[in-house]
């Protein structure tokens, strides 16, 4: 039992160190506010954030483009890996365009969505479904490619036809990696949005960092980037948990100890 809680003593230990050494850190080494503010700063900087900037608002403005990007993202990564997992012509055909359309720097496409669709929340959710799609339509299109060929062949010889194999064994099969790729995606989802509103954005956290970079409140700036990281680690979280509860049936990495 006392093992089992050492690593997450372990962190609370870290988290308190490093948030005394935010507090106290930048006095004992001279620094400026405007360069770092301390811990106690950042906090009123954000208490007066919410009751005068929106915060909230602002918050819930990102909350809401992380999540439908990630969804969409997620969504296209998955039906355009089954598609080429399932089909070597076509991932030969489209796999170009894909890789060039995922080595293209995504904050270049920043300002070109900006100038189509304007200031409106559709440049953000694009660029975080351009960033989302990749890890997922390579987990899935990798999982689908090495499904055990014995399970097939065990599937087929019981008659079933094509969608039965793909239900039966190569999407369960394709779980696991799936979600491997969605840990992956659900961070990335927040720096698209990000970029997108550090671009072209009037709302949003992206756009309270810009503001208050320019204002040179660096407090400000700190505390949108612990909202945002806040809304990054809760979107782990909730990856997390719902891996948990879809793949309960795989076994546990086994945690006894000496």
């Amino acid at each position: 039992m006392r093992t089992l809680n050492t690593p997450m003593l372990g962190s609370i230990a870290l988290l308190l160190v490093f948030l005394a050494s935010w507090q106290w850190g930048p006095g004992l080494l001279g620094m400026p506010e405007f360069v770092l503010p301390k811990l106690s700063r950042v906090i009123e900087e954000g208490v007066a954030m919410w009751r005068t900037a929106n915060l909230l608002e602002h918050t819930a403005i990102t909350t809401l483009e992380i999540i439908v990007g990630f969804v969409l993202g997620a969504l296209l990564g998955v039906m355009i890996g089954v598609a080429l997992g399932l089909s070597p012509t076509t991932e030969a055909m489209l796999s170009p365009y894909i890789l060039a359309l995922q080595i293209a720097p995504k904050v270049a496409f920043a300002p070109l969505f900006v100038m189509w669709l304007g200031y409106t929340v559709y440049p953000k959710i694009l660029i975080a479904i351009l960033i989302v799609f990749f890890p997922v339509m390579i987990n899935v299109l990798s999982a689908i490619r090495t499904v055990d060929p014995d399970m097939i062949n065990l599937v087929r010889a019981m008659n079933a036809n094509r969608w039965q194999l793909f239900r039966l064994v190569e999407f369960p099969s394709a779980m696991a990696p799936l979600f491997s790729g969605l840990r992956i995606a659900s961070t990335l989802a927040v720096i698209g949005v990000t970029v997108g509103e550090l671009v072209g954005g009037n709302q949003g956290l992206g756009f309270l960092l810009v503001n208050y970079e320019g204002q040179g409140n660096t407090a400000g700036v700190f505390v949108a980037i612990v909202m945002l990281t806040l809304i990054g680690v809760l979107a782990y979280g909730a990856v997390v948990w719902a891996e948990k509860r879809v793949l309960h049936y795989l076994p546990k990495a086994n945690l006894s100890t000496v």
